[in-house]
């Protein structure tokens, strides 16, 4: 175990963590979001109001890309635009109730998707007992980066 290579170790984590990932972000939902929609509802959700302009950038895209986004999330009543309480000639952007709950139910359908595949008989207690120790060390992990 003294022998173990950070860098090694560090592949094998980044290859393995990236194929869950991809194959969660697959998961169908009711009311499916698009990749840009749930990126953008999560952010606001994480950051609270911001306007589409601070939105774009944050997220590494152009304002005329987050226009798109935006504009399918309002029309689905998933975000609305409010007068900025600091400065009432802008607008800022927030996650609607109906929102929230889209983000809830692409989460619910993630965790149910893992809960099936970890009671599928494939894994064993003993199994169950290190996932359950590697999601703590995971966590830990990504705090420290």
């Amino acid at each position: 175990m003294d022998d173990l290579d950070p860098a090694e170790v560090a592949a094998v984590l980044l290859a393995s963590v990236s194929v869950l990932v991809r194959r969660i972000r697959q998961v169908p939902t009711p009311g499916e979001l698009t990749m840009p929609e749930r990126a953008a509802l999560s952010h606001l959700d994480r950051s609270g109001p911001t306007t589409s302009a601070a939105l774009a950038r944050a997220m590494q895209i152009t304002a005329q890309s987050m226009g798109a986004t935006i504009g399918a999330l309002r029309g689905r009543g998933l975000v609305e635009r409010r007068p900025d309480p600091d400065d009432g000639r802008r607008v800022v952007l927030t996650v609607t109730d109906a929102g929230l709950q889209a983000l809830q139910n692409k989460r619910d359908a993630r965790t149910e998707l893992i809960a099936h595949a970890l009671t599928s008989g494939t894994f064993t207690p003993t199994e169950l007992e290190q996932l359950a120790s590697a999601a703590a060390l995971l966590e830990r992990l990504a705090q420290n980066i």
